[in-house]
């Protein structure tokens, strides 16, 4: 025999007694909605601006965690986009981010990627923060690792963390701030 379970219906025939997952998965896709139009936005304020340079390049949107995620791709000049250490990229990111707040009103932390540059400085970051964690360990002498950004730095905080018996913290002021590895 099945068990109903009791619901409560008022006078606009809804169930008010929905499970807190049903109202968690409304925020999550309201939020998602929010993240998808903050990407459409960027997209096409980068697409005018590829135009204007009369550049070429594919524009994708995406999703990731709580950030919408822009990359450009396909471009033969796309490099010119990303500058020196990636310094054209991060204006070029903030400048996309004050044209979806202008649009939104809300500030906005999506990321935006060129050419694949910032997905391979990830991966780079992530693999030099693995490895100063292990001579870490090795030589229980603590290791400081070049200045960054603070993008770089929280790619190299959260390789090290994955690490047992070492962690990281910052030291330093910008531009100078740097990622230190500690034995524990």
């Amino acid at each position: 025999m099945a068990i109903e379970p009791d619901i409560a219906v008022d006078g606009d025939g809804m169930d008010d007694t929905a499970p807190a997952q049903n109202l968690d998965a409304e925020l999550d896709a309201d939020s998602d909605d929010l993240l998808i139009e903050e990407g459409e936005i960027a997209g096409d304020y980068l697409e005018q601006l590829l135009d204007v340079l009369d550049f070429d390049g594919d524009i994708d949107l995406d999703v990731e965690g709580d950030r919408a995620m822009v990359s450009i791709d396909g471009g033969d000049d796309l490099t010119k986009l990303v500058g020196r250490k990636g310094e054209v990229l991060d204006a070029l990111q903030e400048l996309t981010r004050l044209a979806v707040q202008q649009t939104t009103g809300e500030r906005s932390r999506l990321m935006l990627d060129v050419a694949g540059w910032r997905a391979g400085r990830r991966a780079e970051l992530t693999e030099l923060g693995v490895s100063a964690a292990r001579r870490v360990l090795e030589s229980g002498e603590r290791e400081e690792l070049s200045p960054m950004t603070p993008f770089e730095r929280k790619i190299v905080h959260d390789a090290v963390a994955k690490i047992e018996g070492v962690s990281s913290e910052s030291e330093g002021a910008e531009p100078s701030r740097r990622v230190v590895v500690i034995k524990d």
